[in-house]
């Protein structure tokens, strides 16, 4: 139940950020829940691997080449899906991943408070 929410939620949460940043697009309610399971399936597949990949360059920039990736993972997630879901270049995807990211963190805070383990 918590995953079926979190990707609704999330859907929503992308269709906030094309709503607030004019760089990020997305046509209908069905292209952001397609977009917001690509988005969520290449940051538990390919993600990880790329964070391993990219230590080095990771510890160098203390941190914060993980914005890059991040931005990566929302720029590939657009180009996979086409027309529903665009962005435009890479610097409106790392706007866009900020954003996205940011309204994760409170989705998050918010389910954690509804699913709370006894």
């Amino acid at each position: 139940m918590k995953l079926l929410l979190k990707w609704l939620l999330s859907a929503v949460a992308l269709l906030c950020v094309a709503y607030v940043y004019s760089g990020v697009e997305v046509r209908s309610f069905p292209a952001a829940l397609g977009a917001a399971f690509v988005i969520g399936l290449f940051n538990v597949v390919l993600r990880p691997i790329l964070v391993v990949l990219t230590l080095p360059v990771t510890i160098l920039t203390v941190g914060l080449f993980l914005f890059v990736i991040n931005a990566l993972m929302f720029w590939a997630a657009a180009s996979v899906l086409g027309d529903g879901f665009q962005v435009r270049g890479f610097t409106a995807a790392l706007i866009g991943s900020l954003i996205y990211s940011a309204l994760g963190l409170v989705i998050e805070a918010a389910l954690g408070g509804l699913f709370v383990r006894k």
